[in-house]
């Protein structure tokens, strides 16, 4: 009898958690229509796939729905209503908190049932966006304030981390981002600044590369030709024996220039990852996991709402934990150059979002392991306190008329060993990782600095894939003298 009541009890199980299982999927899964459109390069179908998705339209996913529609209202060239999301999505970023109902249900259920916080990464590329638009509407001095908001996103990264070389503590394609706007403006001094702290992120590092990018060979000349202009010779003699090269001055383009980024590939996507871990105890009366190889050892985190003295009454066993992990996805181009006036440019990349993706993802991976695995504790811990609750003694029920009825304690246990069941069973898959993500982004980011003629420019993008396909995109530019911007996203 007892035997039939527990496999009723998991079956019952199993049919309320279907809806939750189907629910389950990883997120790159569940926006797969809009994100097939975005890489089609159909904005129109993708803003109104991206409408049609009820998951992004829950409070804990507003960021993202307001990153992605501002995302390709851009893409549509309506640059003011990209930044009306863009906005409402940095200030749910800066309004960010954890809560104590978060961390309940994150323990609980899973971290993608808590609002979504962005990654340090994605709130500079919400000021790369912002700015972009601002500088295609003519609005110089708002695209200034991203680019000075870049400067205190990265003191916020400095102040939390340190001026650590192997932590994701600042943004070297901000700062370049940041001097050509400043330059843009005429502000030859603080363009030279944002330059300098570019070039300086890379040589912090022994390979001059910061995550996935080495050193532009344009940056160099940017730096040391601010430098020079606004007679900081000292400095120029300094960069000159850092970059190994000797400054030549050159007489400015008659039409000014062009900065033209070419945004390519799509960003890696998170799916999930499971490792099986063991709690123990050491001499010390500390708490840890280890694997089963005993090759990483992860104290408890005791935020998850438990102390020590209470996990020390249980006896728990192998866990299996859900972790996120970034996945690469192939890009359909491998090079690209631009021509104008006869002169082949090849422009360079200054930004690896999908290595950022994955390297500060590592980077956390203890902490994230380490929450992951005290949740699912916490669960261990409710289903041994609901077998080990049972009387020794047959209960008595007082019913409504007052009447009482005696239950016998083998009925009573098999009732607490069937709710235990199902408790491990909703444990079991309830357990997932969180693979949210800003998945618009592109993979890589190249930038070309493009000399202009007075007059109209006929300025190509060539797009190969490495074989016999060739793309190209030619954009008409009418040289003023001054410093312009263009962008081109390809998601494929």
């Amino acid at each position: 009898m007892r035997t039939n009541f527990n496999k009723l009890l998991k079956a019952l199980a199993a049919i309320m958690l279907m809806p939750f299982l189907l629910a389950c999927a990883t997120y790159n899964k569940r926006i797969q229509g809009y994100y097939g459109y975005m890489a089609a390069g159909n904005y129109v179908a993708a803003n109104q796939a991206l409408d049609n998705i009820k998951l992004l339209k829950k409070q804990r996913n507003l960021f993202l729905y307001k990153v992605e529609k501002g995302r390709v209202m851009q893409l549509l060239k309506q640059y003011d209503t990209s930044n009306m999301y863009l906005n409402e999505a940095d200030h749910l970023a800066e309004d960010a908190r954890t809560s104590a109902s978060d961390v309940a249900v994150g323990t609980l259920v899973n971290p993608m049932m808590q609002p979504y916080k962005p990654e340090a990464f994605e709130k500079f590329m919400l000021h790369y966006y912002k700015a972009i638009n601002y500088l295609q509407l003519g609005k110089r001095d708002e695209a200034l304030v991203e680019a000075r908001r870049i400067t205190i996103q990265a003191n916020e990264q400095n102040y939390k981390y340190g001026d650590k070389t192997n932590r994701y503590s600042k943004d070297a394609f901000s700062f370049i981002l940041q001097g050509v706007i400043y330059e843009s403006a005429g502000d030859i001094n603080n363009a030279f600044i944002a330059y300098r702290n570019a070039a300086e992120t890379y040589l912090a590092v022994p390979s001059n590369t910061w995550y996935g990018v080495h050193i532009p060979e344009q940056l160099k000349q940017d730096v040391l030709r601010t430098a020079y202009a606004n007679g900081f010779m000292d400095e120029v003699s300094r960069f000159e024996k850092l970059f190994n090269i000797t400054y030549q001055p050159q007489a400015n383009p008659p039409g000014g220039e062009l900065i033209y980024f070419v945004e390519k590939g799509r960003v890696a996507v998170k799916g999930e990852q499971n490792i099986s871990f063991v709690l123990s105890r050491n001499g010390l009366g500390n708490f840890f996991f280890s694997d089963q190889n005993s090759s990483l050892q992860v104290p408890f985190d005791f935020s998850v709402g438990i102390n020590a003295s209470d996990l020390a009454k249980y006896k728990l066993e192998t866990f299996r934990i859900a972790l996120p992990k970034y996945i690469p996805q192939a890009a359909y181009y491998t090079q690209q150059y631009i021509t104008n006036n006869g002169a082949f440019i090849n422009p360079e990349k200054v930004q690896d979002i999908s290595t950022l993706a994955i390297e500060t993802l590592r980077e956390r991976f203890l902490k994230e392991l380490g929450l992951a695995l005290s949740r699912l504790a916490v669960k261990k811990i409710a289903e041994f306190l609901i077998r080990g609750s049972e009387s020794k003694k047959d209960s008595v029920v007082v019913g409504k008329n007052g009447e009482t009825t005696t239950v016998p304690k083998s009925k009573t246990s098999s009732i607490r060993e069937g709710i235990a069941t199902a408790l491990e069973i909703y444990s079991f898959f309830s357990e997932k990782a969180d693979t949210r993500n800003w998945q618009s982004l592109p993979a890589d980011i190249y930038m070309a600095r493009i000399p202009l003629e007075l007059g109209e420019n006929k300025v190509a993008l060539i797009l190969s894939n490495g074989r016999s396909k060739e793309d190209s995109v030619t954009v008409m530019v009418k040289g003023t003298g001054k410093l312009q911007f263009y962008n081109y996203t390809s998601l494929r």
